[in-house]
């Protein structure tokens, strides 16, 4: 199964990073950075959410009714007169209910990074969280996931499975974070001072998860 960040650097991605960045009035780079950093992100806070049984059915009911894959049939629809308010509104939505009060700390961090303002990140978030809940709908539909254990299968092969162990450790820090704003501290260095420690701050894991070379 491709991983979620092989999917932003094929054709599909290349189209919902332009879509995303023309609808937020963003630069593409930086969409595209804050793409790679916070899809991840989400996806690793829904594993977490689908390890109970109640958050697993929540999630799968989600994917086989409202996210479906359909909103990825028609992106040029959804970009082309601009994202209406209604998909906003469900993004805003999929991220508070995703990331809970995380959400402020994680958009911060990536901000920081990204060379954006944590506003900025929150408004590119709330249109990518419904196409994301897409693919997701879409990844669930073609290998007939009906359980939690298939969940979190697809899940976890979405983020690339056990490969990405440094990777894995770093989202849980992220998420880890209670909330008040202090994961900026928390990450901060692994963030501003990821040079100094290539192997195990975020410098060294831009370069494995979000970089060409693995």
């Amino acid at each position: 199964m491709e991983g979620i960040l092989d999917l932003l650097n094929s054709d599909l991605g290349k189209t919902i990073i332009s879509g995303v960045s023309g609808s937020t009035n963003t630069d593409q780079n930086k969409t595209s950075s804050v793409l790679t950093m916070a899809l991840p992100v989400l996806m690793k806070a829904m594993e977490r959410n689908a390890s109970t049984p109640e958050g697993a059915q929540g999630l799968m009911g989600a994917l086989s009714n409202k996210h479906d894959g359909s909103i990825l049939d028609n992106l040029s629809g959804l970009f082309g007169g601009g994202v209406d308010e209604e998909v906003k509104n469900d993004g805003s939505k999929i991220l508070g209910h995703v990331l809970g009060q995380r959400q402020q700390g994680v958009q911060q961090v990536i901000g920081q990074k990204a060379g954006l303002d944590s506003g900025s990140v929150g408004e590119i978030l709330k249109v990518a969280a419904p196409i994301l809940m897409g693919v997701l709908g879409k990844q669930s539909r073609q290998n007939n996931v009906s359980s939690q254990s298939d969940l979190s299968g697809l899940l976890g092969g979405l983020l690339g499975g056990s490969s990405a162990k440094k990777e894995q450790s770093f989202l849980e820090q992220i998420l880890d974070a209670d909330g008040d704003g202090s994961v900026v501290d928390d990450v901060a260095g692994m963030v501003l001072g990821g040079a100094s420690k290539k192997k195990g701050g975020l410098g060294g894991l831009l370069g494995g998860l979000f970089g060409r070379g693995r």
